[in-house]
């Protein structure tokens, strides 16, 4: 990437099925990540925690999160932070889901293919 940015869109960035149902994007900066997740309806991630923090932007679809021991239903415009070590899980409801993933710092286990 150049001192001045780069520009890019997501209709140029390559897809990859990381699961039923599941696919996803990466844009990788130094220091920071960035994920867009397309979701098929009833798809269930494992609940987990990991050492990054972690925003999420809910663009399209509704969403039940598991957030520690609370459930939050959420749709598109919700931004949802996850510290460090937080506990979180995510159900789709009834249809597509589009989640931007932003992590910091880099997600290397996604790099590697080893991570979800």
């Amino acid at each position: 990437m150049s001192a001045a940015g780069a520009l890019l869109d997501w209709s140029r960035i390559p897809v990859e099925t990381i699961g039923e149902g599941i696919e996803r994007q990466m844009v990788v900066g130094d220091r920071l990540m960035i994920v867009r997740l397309r979701f098929q309806p009833r798809v269930v991630t494992t609940p987990h925690d990991h050492p990054h923090e972690q925003m999420t932007v809910v663009e399209k679809g509704r969403v039940l999160f598991t957030i520690g021991e609370e459930q939050r239903e959420v749709g598109p415009g919700t931004i949802l932070h996850f510290p460090s070590g937080v506990w979180h899980g995510a159900t789709m409801l009834d249809e597509e889901v589009i989640l931007l993933d932003i992590f910091t710092p880099i997600r290397e286990d996604f790099l590697a293919g080893t991570g979800q």
